[in-house]
């Protein structure tokens, strides 16, 4: 997850210094970060072809970029990049979704509501047997309370330098029957596709760990793995509660302590001024 996670930083100072500058695509933007992550020790390659949507292509869920798609990243709408690596250590699955200029009221809405959901599950604590269906409903509450929903589900399993769909478990709507056990990892991505517009993913990868003991049972919940920042630009922090921004804030620190000694001065503080506190 360092190893990614300092990818990932090399790719967004990258990508917000050279979309206004050049000729950035979709297709370019997806081989700069293999590039990226293939700097790393012991990466043996993707995990997954990168989903790298800008505007209405974000907006696809599963979008393909081909030579015929390739579109330009211009510095006026999101761009969405779901991407991963296959280290001999582990295997990575990340989704960020970065406004590449002033995002308008909706847009911050939008996104805000998918960044809420991401929270609500991240931080949830729950006895022992419970299901993906139980949970899924947390990451959808924030959308639905405005109208809004996405149609995949919330989070899969992740293998061991295995498969990036790792069985059994599984966060959506339906229901698969398998509980969730210390140990697995499973993805929380939530996320937000208005067609002919734009898309909204923001994805990390969590590990389910022990929480508490009571005379109700054990108690699970998740402890976040992922070492990314999250886009700060488009968050419109009057929506979020106060317990949301400690997480923010909390998390965003943590990615800072982590990758900060594995970076360059210049890329250290780039990454110091997108993990500041909001307030």
């Amino acid at each position: 997850m360092i190893k990614d996670g300092v990818a990932m930083v090399k790719f967004l100072h990258w990508l917000q210094n050279n979309v206004a500058k050049k000729t950035v695509t979709e297709l370019s933007a997806a081989h700069q970060l293999k590039k990226f992550r293939a700097e790393n020790e012991n990466f043996v390659g993707e995990s997954f072809g990168a989903i790298s949507g800008f505007a209405a292509h974000g907006a696809i869920v599963h979008y393909s970029v081909s030579p015929e798609t390739d579109a330009t990243l211009t510095p006026d709408n999101f761009y969405l990049i779901d991407s991963g690596g296959q280290y001999h250590e582990g295997t990575t699955d990340i989704t960020r979704t970065i406004h590449l200029g002033t995002p308008s009221a909706q847009q911050k809405s939008d996104y805000t509501m998918v960044l809420k959901g991401n929270i609500a599950l991240d931080t949830t604590s729950f006895p022992q047997g419970t299901r993906g269906v139980h949970l899924d409903i947390l990451a959808r509450k924030p959308l639905w309370s405005k109208g809004l929903n996405y149609g995949h589900g919330t989070g899969h399993g992740v293998g061991c330098f295995l498969n990036v769909h790792e069985g059994p478990q599984s966060i959506r709507p339906n229901d698969n029957g398998v509980a969730f056990e210390k140990g697995m990892v499973t993805s929380n991505e939530p996320g937000l596709y208005r067609t002919g517009q734009y898309g909204i993913r923001i994805e990390n990868l969590l590990l389910t760990i022990e929480s508490n003991q009571s005379e109700f049972g054990e108690f699970l919940k998740f402890e976040t793995l992922t070492l990314c920042p999250i886009d700060l630009k488009p968050i419109e922090p009057s929506l979020l509660t106060h317990e949301e921004k400690e997480w923010l804030n909390n998390y965003h620190q943590k990615v800072y302590d982590t990758l900060s000694p594995f970076l360059n001065d210049e890329l250290k503080q780039w990454l110091q001024e997108h993990t500041k506190e909001i307030n």
